[in-house]
């Protein structure tokens, strides 16, 4: 029996990495603006699942689901960690017919993918983060116009996560400010005490 392939490393993988954290974004709460990009893939593209993924260093995370439990699966089995290699729309028409594949667990088991479409997540620096992609179990494709939509749909979730970012980094730099005024009129306090001091001891 043969081992499914593994998804392949990006070869600039360290600074993707290190890109992808600074999203500060694994691991949180589901957000609305993301859960209502899913849902509107998985409608126009008539799929049963659909997800937005975030390729990490040994797993892809789900940021935001449709049609399934699961939080997350190892990127060694993962379909978004082949999809993120790809410039373009990544189709896998029918899982099971196609050698990187047929051995996969997760077209072995849950959730049993055979149809796959995944467009990446790039960042305006040309790092993907992840894909917004679309699962069924049968085999199929999609239509241009799906095709289409799904692209177009990957890069609102790249315009959100890119919002996300920056209002974390304005909001880093408030606390900063805050913490540099607090710093000075500490500073300026005791400047004015040992004023009073020198005072008291020129007298």
């Amino acid at each position: 029996m043969t081992t499914p392939m593994k998804a392949p490393i990006p070869k600039k993988e360290k600074k993707r990495l290190e890109v992808l954290w600074q999203y500060d974004i694994l691991d949180t709460v589901p957000e609305q603006v993301f859960d209502d990009l899913t849902e509107l893939a998985a409608t126009i593209c008539e799929a049963p699942i659909a997800l937005i993924t975030l390729v990490d260093e040994d797993r892809q995370w789900f940021k935001s689901k449709v049609g399934i439990s699961q939080n997350e699966t190892s990127r060694d089995v993962s379909f978004c960690g082949h999809a993120i290699m790809e410039d373009k729309l990544f189709i896998v028409p029918d899982a099971a017919h196609d050698q990187r594949f047929a051995r996969n667990p997760l077209v072995l088991g849950d959730p049993k993918i055979r149809f796959y479409a995944g467009a990446p997540l790039v960042t305006p620096d040309g790092h993907a983060l992840g894909t917004l992609c679309v699962i069924d179990k049968v085999p199929r494709t999609l239509r241009p116009e799906q095709k289409r939509a799904l692209e177009i749909l990957s890069r609102h979730v790249m315009t959100q996560l890119e919002l996300r970012r920056r209002s974390l980094e304005l909001a880093n730099v408030r606390e900063e400010r805050e913490k540099l005024v607090c710093d000075l009129q500490k500073v300026r306090a005791e400047l004015q005490v040992a004023r009073k001091k020198l005072k008291t001891v020129r007298k």
